[in-house]
């Protein structure tokens, strides 16, 4: 058709034009991709269904001009496959329902074709619903197995769970750490203490540990002479060596290197002839009774160990005027399955780091003060079988089927001669580090740390356990970093040497870096003498620690068949964990299986160290069992600390020790217990308005959480006072033992003041603990002031 046909006023074409345009329409549509992406067409032949009728009806129709056939498309290979001889259009200008009743033709073939399309319509709908939800569902399964097998280094791992932690530790067992004992006690016996480190290092870098370094310091060590020290007798001339038994060469073959490890160490040396008097423990009840009845100056103290710590009973015996100690651990304070008569032990009189640099690193260049001797008293251990020789003892030890305390009568006299004698000479102590760096707070630390042999120090084997057991939770959790993950905060692990001479190498490494130190280290947990003994497990924690520790000790024994009750306390313990509680006031946790006795018998005792070979140590824990549920403890408290976003110490648990510490008989305490309750108010506070909110994820925000932390890592600091007696720890939060739950320097301050009648010394005391309160309180209440200004800041 041409154009001017397009143009013609007869209404019969144009309708017939009108139907032949519509089924064209209608029928090419759904076939074609080009006329599906042409919008105007789309929408004419939707409209033209509805307003045919009223474009018919319309005045002035005939004006209207509609398209020419010959402008569509009618090449397309579809549209000439049409069948238009059976379409006969209406050729009056009727209404389109109308003309489908009078048609019929025309009718059929359209109602055909309209369900036809929407029958499309309706499948093209449900393929791509269909495949909208198979991309969906594989979508999903892509993310899980990517998750699942492909582990990122970028991922925090602040969200894994506790049983992530049951993962690594799943992996620790008792056979590996028995092997790595055994391999430590052979080595000992042909390398010394260099040999020793080094090959630490060798063993820790090849389980995967990033970065472990030696490091050394030259420090004024006091080793024993080239002979025993001795004891004799001035009424009968008898010499005796410390262990009882007499002078002569074949008792020294036979003692070996223990004869000459009995003795203590930075004690004065020389000979010294005097009366002995025996001042039981040597408390000040004890020093002030015999002070009653006998001059004491320069004379030898006959002292029991135990009850308060040693250092303080020699500052009390150097005060009052003696002149020389002989040291001894009273039978009835053992338990009874140890024979301990005859065995001589050694111990420090090193509160601790090298004496030549006090307070200040052993590095090169630094001076050096001439500190041959740490007291003016000559000390000597001596074994409970000489005692009874000097104070000619031929009972059996009982008394009415109890055991019989050793005691010299009052009314018999003895004078001996001491001879001690030692060599101070510079030495190089070696601490092995390694470190493995923290994902998302590498510069905040979890230190752990054991300690290793020292050359020139006694032949005790007990720091094989503990090297083994560090060794074995590297191991455990080098394992899983392989595999990808990280934890949150740095590790680092260190294995300290010079230990039994008085903690000197972590004291020199903490001098060392002791600024990095006090603004990083988050806890500190030990592994120092894992088994003492096989009975029970006794777990010491600081105050803010103490909830973990339970938590996990009543899991380990949920796990097992018997497992007697234990308690967590904050008291005073041995080894290198002292630097880290007195000096840095970082919190601290350490497990370790001792004999009952030991633990309820007078403290103080774990001063003496006695030389325990690998068979003893084999034979308190034949499987080693007992060393892997150490590991497992330590190591799952590690792992929290390490890799929980927010540090899991308890605020409020201080300041329920600080109360607890403030009950007893001492009096004017009563502004301290105020003080006392108004920091549990402060520490209720922020325990309920910053940590719980901030254990919550959905409301966890990490600059406040980083901020919590801070606060957290830096309670104990303010309890941490600069003047105590000898002996005792600068943390006030730490008792003198399980029997005690006064503030120990209290105690100590209330017991001078009812022997010497003065109260300056215990109104000192009140003072430190005071502004201690008060520095906590004012701690919290800061932290709280920082959190609001932040969140005023943010609104």
């Amino acid at each position: 058709m041409g154009e001017n046909e397009a143009s013609l006023p007869n209404t019969s074409l144009q309708g017939r034009k009108m139907a032949y345009q519509k089924v064209n329409a209608d029928q090419r549509a759904p076939g074609h991709s080009q006329y599906l992406d042409n919008d105007d067409l789309q929408a004419t032949a939707l409209d033209l269904e509805w307003d045919m009728e009223k474009e018919l009806e319309e005045p002035g129709f005939d004006q209207f001009q509609l398209d020419s056939a010959e402008n569509q498309n009618l090449e397309n290979s579809e549209t000439a496959d049409l069948n238009l001889d059976s379409i006969q259009p209406a050729t009056s200008p009727k209404g389109r329902f109308q003309r489908l009743q009078e048609e019929t033709d025309y009718a059929t073939c359209y109602t055909r074709s309209a369900p036809k399309s929407n029958h499309c319509n309706f499948c093209r709908l449900l393929k791509i619903l269909c495949t909208a939800i198979i991309l969906f569902i594989f979508g999903i399964l892509i993310g899980y197995y990517a998750h699942e097998n492909c582990p990122s280094n970028a991922t925090s791992s602040g969200t894994l769970d506790h049983q992530l932690y049951q993962e690594i530790l799943k992996t620790i067992r008792a056979e590996d750490i028995k092997k790595t004992f055994r391999n430590l006690v052979q080595l000992y016996r042909s390398e010394d203490d260099t040999g020793i480190s080094k090959a630490i290092k060798t063993q820790w870098t090849s389980l995967g540990l990033e970065d472990v370094q030696l490091v050394n310091y030259s420090m004024l060590l006091n080793l024993p002479g080239p002979s025993p020290s001795s004891v004799t007798l001035s009424s009968s001339g008898q010499c005796f060596h410390p262990n009882g038994q007499p002078c002569s060469e074949d008792a020294r073959a036979q003692s070996g290197q223990d004869l000459l490890y009995s003795y203590a160490a930075y004690s004065a040396k020389g000979t010294l002839e005097a009366k002995v008097i025996d001042v039981s423990y040597g408390n000040i009840d004890d020093l002030k009774r015999i002070k009653q009845m006998r001059n004491v100056t320069n004379q030898i103290a006959l002292l029991k160990l135990g009850k308060l710590p040693l250092l303080y009973k020699l500052s009390l015996l150097e005060k009052a005027g003696f002149g020389g100690v002989l040291l001894y651990i009273d039978p009835c304070d053992l338990p009874k399955t140890a024979n301990l008569s005859y065995d001589t032990f050694m111990l420090s009189l090193n509160p601790g780091g090298d004496p030549s640099t006090p307070g200040y690193p052993s590095v090169v260049g630094s001076f050096r003060q001439d500190r041959p001797n740490l007291t003016s008293l000559l000390v000597q251990p001596i074994s409970a079988a000489l005692v009874a020789k000097l104070i000619s003892s031929s009972k059996d030890g009982t008394r009415n089927g109890a055991c019989a305390p050793l005691e010299l009568p009052h009314n018999e006299e003895r004078i001996v001669n001491m001879h001690i004698q030692t060599v101070t000479e510079f030495k190089t102590v070696t601490n092995v580090v390694g470190y493995l760096k923290g994902l998302t707070s590498p510069d905040r630390y979890v230190i752990v740390g054991s300690h290793h042999h020292t050359a020139s120090s006694y032949s005790g084997q007990e720091w094989a356990s503990s090297t083994a057991v560090i060794t074995a939770f590297i191991q455990a959790l080098m394992f899983r970093v392989k595999r990808g993950w990280r934890p949150d905060r740095s590790i680092i692990f260190c294995s300290w040497g010079g230990t039994v001479l008085g903690n000197v190498g972590s004291y020199e490494w903490g001098e060392d870096f002791k600024k990095v130190l006090q603004r990083n280290v988050v806890a500190y947990v030990s592994l120092h003498s894992p088994v003492k003994g096989n009975s029970s497990l006794h777990s010491v924690a600081s105050p803010s620690l103490q909830q973990l520790v339970a938590e996990k000790n009543k899991l380990n024994c949920s796990r097992r068949a018997q497992c007697p009750e234990t308690n967590v306390s904050s008291v005073q313990i041995q080894g290198d964990a002292d630097y880290f509680i007195n000096h840095l006031g970082v919190p601290t946790v350490q497990f370790a299986y001792e004999d009952t006795k030991a633990v309820q018998d007078p403290s103080f005792l774990s001063e003496a160290l006695f030389p325990k070979g690998a068979k003893k140590i084999e034979e308190m824990d034949p499987f080693f069992k007992l060393h892997e549920t150490i590991t497992k403890l330590s190591g799952e408290v590690i792992l929290q600390i390490a890799n929980e976003p927010v540090l899991p110490f308890n605020a409020l648990d201080i300041a329920l020790e600080v109360q607890n510490s403030l009950k007893g008989d001492q009096h004017n305490t009563h502004q301290l217990l105020a003080l006392a309750s108004h920091l549990r108010e402060s520490a209720e506070l922020f325990q309920s308005d910053e940590m719980r909110p901030a254990n919550d994820p959905k409301e966890r925000v990490p600059l406040r959480v980083r901020m919590l932390n801070d606060i957290l890592q830096d309670m104990e600091k303010n309890f941490l006072v600069q003047q105590v007696p000898p002996g005792f720890y600068r943390n006030i939060l730490y008792h003198l033992d399980d029997k005690t739950s006064q503030f120990s320097i209290l105690l100590e301050a209330w017991e001078h003041r009812k022997s010497l009648a003065s109260n300056e010394t215990f109104q000192e005391a009140l003072s430190k603990v005071l502004h201690s309160i008060n520095s906590a309180q004012v701690h919290f209440k800061a932290g709280l002031n920082v959190f609001d200004s932040v969140l005023d800041g943010n609104n």
